[in-house]
């Protein structure tokens, strides 16, 4: 009976209702983080802005735009192992009711000429905001060992708050 319980407990807590986080013709918009020391592959003045569906987290989360054109409309592609490995359920930091993996193919061509594919990490936190961290690669060496001057890795961290409408770029 006392291990029935300890069950239904812990599926109570994993079950969060994330419906207030979709966006139904809203969407989170905000800008990067700034710091070098957390960005590399976008400008100081980057913005982003995505939009939601938490009925469809699993195959189809919705999209993500930047006002560079990196993104425009690019839909995040969930990765369906995913949920069913224990990373589905990976947690950093505080403040975070849950933390998503997708993967977004860039609209455009980074500096080495490949638009590829860029993981998408959304966090939903507990104030009603929406975490968003780009990554693409790690930055390149040269055969000294020394970072390459050609890197094209991206790492951003975008704060975004809901806003009335669609995403405007």
């Amino acid at each position: 009976m006392r291990r029935v319980a300890m069950g239904a407990w812990l599926a109570c807590v994993a079950c969060q209702d994330l419906s207030g986080f979709t966006t139904a013709g809203d969407s989170y918009e905000g800008a990067v983080v700034q710091g070098g020391f957390v960005r590399s592959g976008v400008t100081e003045s980057a913005r982003a802005c995505i939009t939601l569906d938490a009925n469809h987290f699993e195959d189809a989360p919705g999209a993500i735009w930047t006002n560079d054109g990196l993104f425009q409309g690019v839909s995040m592609r969930p990765i369906p192992q995913i949920w069913h490995d224990p990373l589905s359920t990976f947690n950093f930091g505080e403040g975070r009711l849950k933390n998503l993996l997708y993967v977004a193919t860039a609209s455009e061509t980074f500096a080495d000429g490949k638009a590829d594919d860029v993981f998408v990490v959304v966090s939903l936190m507990h104030s009603g905001q929406v975490e968003v961290r780009l990554l693409r690669g790690a930055p390149g060496q040269t055969q000294d060992g020394g970072a390459s001057p050609l890197s094209t890795n991206l790492f951003a961290i975008f704060t975004l708050s809901r806003q009335k409408g669609p995403c405007s770029y």
